[in-house]
């Protein structure tokens, strides 16, 4: 099928609205629920999606019926190609983009006055925003795939401004491994460990190998014979797929099953990667900000952070 035979056969819901004039806590709801959605208008009181968003429109719909107002939600079609063009250009997202690429360009510009924490955290904030824009981008084109390169591009950028050797996602599939051939070992990684080294860390001595040592890398092309490394590019133990370090080892050693782990598992993605947020995700970030600047020896700050991550693990929380 063409694309200009898909445009012709698509289906839409349109929603015609009469709001209640009170409470006027319901008619501000509506129109941000319709700006998330991104229904664009045909005219007052008349919103459209495609088909399968249906069901955003009729949550509207409902609302707005139990507080005494008026809702329709019809299905709908254009009558020739022309038409169907027509309405698929109502959800043209480039102007979006555009504003988009402003915000990453202005972080781009201010990556040199900036700490590595402020700066990631600016970077998941641009990367949220994109996400924002994709998740009403209901007929992406090249200017979605432009923006994901730039957003590839800062995050290289960030990379290799605060942390050289930050690995690249890998395919394949995770081979569940004996831990007990992991006792007693060299474990080696990047210096100045940041949140996925650090909890990888915390997870090696206290679910893994206690004895653990490590070994700092200023270089990882100078990793050692007799150490198993982690968290780079061409290390026994490093990101697959869209799974950071730490879930790659938790599934390597048959700890995905563990909530408390899983939850660790949540802030670590999204702190490292971005994602979902996570509740805990803002001061577990601060305090190993804080723990790194207070302790320039890798070897104490892992010790410091253990306890963090350790408190965190033993921290109640909703049981998944």
């Amino acid at each position: 099928m063409s694309s200009h035979d898909a445009v012709t056969t698509k289906r839409w819901s349109l929603l015609l609205l009469t709001l209640p004039s009170q409470p006027n806590a319901v008619r501000l709801r509506t129109w941000r629920t319709l700006k998330a959605l991104g229904a664009p208008a045909l005219r007052d009181g008349a919103y459209i999606l495609p088909a399968e968003h249906r069901e955003g429109l009729s949550k509207i719909a409902d609302e707005v019926r139990s507080h005494n107002g008026s809702a329709w939600l019809l299905d709908l079609s254009g009558r020739s190609p022309e038409q169907e063009q027509e309405l698929v250009a109502l959800f043209d997202r480039t102007e979006s983009y555009m504003e988009w690429h402003a915000v990453a360009r202005a972080l781009q510009h201010d990556l040199a006055n900036l700490g590595e924490t402020e700066a990631r955290r600016q970077f998941r904030t641009v990367m949220e925003g994109l996400e924002a824009v994709e998740r009403i981008d209901y007929f992406p084109g090249e200017a979605r795939n432009m923006a994901r390169e730039a957003l590839g591009a800062l995050r290289r950028e960030i990379d290799s401004r605060f942390s050289k050797g930050e690995p690249a996602p890998a395919p394949g599939e995770i081979a569940l491994l004996d831990r007990t051939r992991y006792i007693g070992k060299r474990w080696a990684i990047r210096a100045r460990p940041w949140v996925d080294r650090l909890a990888c860390c915390w997870l090696i001595r206290r679910f893994v190998d206690p004895h653990a040592q490590f070994v700092w890398l200023r270089d990882t092309a100078d990793l050692p014979c007799d150490a198993i490394g982690f968290d780079f590019d061409g290390a026994a133990f490093s990101h697959v797929g869209n799974q950071v370090t730490f879930e790659v080892m938790l599934a390597s050693f048959g700890l995905q099953d563990d909530p408390r782990l899983r939850r660790i598992a949540e802030v670590v993605h999204y702190l490292d990667v971005g994602g979902p947020p996570v509740a805990e995700a803002a001061g577990l970030e601060n305090i190993l900000a804080g723990l790194r600047t207070l302790q320039p020896d890798d070897d104490q700050l892992i010790k410091a952070t253990d306890g963090v991550f350790e408190a965190l693990y033993a921290a109640p929380g909703e049981k998944k």
